[in-house]
Formats: C-alpha cells, structure tokens, sequence
C-alpha cells in the first residue's frame, strides 16, 4: 500500500496534465483546420468547444491514456532500479547522474505511451479516434505525453531523493 500512496499522487497530475493537454491540443487542433478553411471561430466557440472536448475525451480517451502512461511509467520505473543497480555494482562514478537519466526516461515512456496508443487505435479501429492527432497534432499528442512523463520523472525522483 506504501507504493500505491508514494506513487499515486505523482501519477495523477502527471495523467490529469497530460490529458489536459492532449485533449487541448485536440481542439486546437481542429479550430485550426476550421479556421483554414475560412470558418469563422469565436474566442467563446473556442472554449466552449476546448471544455466540451475535455469532459467527453475523458471517459475514453483520458482512461485510454491512463492506462498507457501506467504501463510505461512501470516499466521505466524497473528500468531505472535495472540501470541503478548495474552501476552501482560497476562501482561507476556514473550512478549518481541517474536522476537526470531517470527523468529523461519517464518523458520518453510518456512518448511512446501515445505513440502506441494513437497507432494502435488507428491500427485496430481504422480509424482517427482523436482527430486533433492528425497531421501535426499527432505530435502534439506526443508533446503531451513527453511533459507528463517529464513530471512524473521529476515529482517521483524529487520524492525519492527526500525520502
């Protein structure tokens, strides 16, 4: 139960920030197509839109996300105990610049978590779930995922070093 406390709450702002911002970029993303298109785009419409995108992405695609930063942060969680331990027992100066690594690592798990999950949903399904993830708002998805797990490596690093 001590991980699950120690964790959790980093991993909620990390998911909740990169969900919020996956879900932003979405919308962004499709007023921009709008407005190239010579629509016309209030800033009320714009927030509007941004809000409803965000209470209805959340019980897929913020789940959807949930679920893929949590299998990577674990596995970059094991990877960092993996990599730690391989140079401490080299006796390597190296060992105590895993920190800066350690956090490198979580905001690549967060990249790759979204480039599974946006391939494996256009792979399976056929389709674009999330349209704002087309074009280059596939890589502002990502961009989502890689601040998420930048804040996920700093939050839980911080807690380690002061616990």
């Amino acid at each position: 139960m001590g991980f699950v406390t120690r964790y959790f709450p980093s991993f909620f702002v990390s998911w909740l920030l990169t969900f919020s911002l996956a879900s932003l970029f979405h919308s962004q993303y499709i007023v921009n197509q709008l407005t190239n298109i010579d629509i016309a785009v209030s800033w009320q419409d714009r927030i509007s839109l941004t809000l409803d995108d965000w209470l209805g992405l959340l019980p897929t695609y913020g789940v959807i996300i949930a679920l893929a930063l949590l299998l990577a942060f674990l596995f970059s969680g094991w990877l960092v105990k993996q990599l730690k331990g391989y140079f401490v027992s080299r006796q390597s100066t190296k060992h105590t610049n895993i920190k800066q690594y350690r956090t490198i690592l979580f905001a690549g798990a967060g990249i790759i978590a979204l480039v599974i999950v946006l391939t494996a949903i256009g792979s399976i399904m056929n389709i674009h779930l999330i349209a704002g993830a087309r074009g280059w708002g596939f890589y502002l998805q990502l961009l989502a995922g890689g601040v998420g797990g930048l804040l996920f490596g700093k939050a839980t690093g911080f807690r380690e070093e002061y616990n």
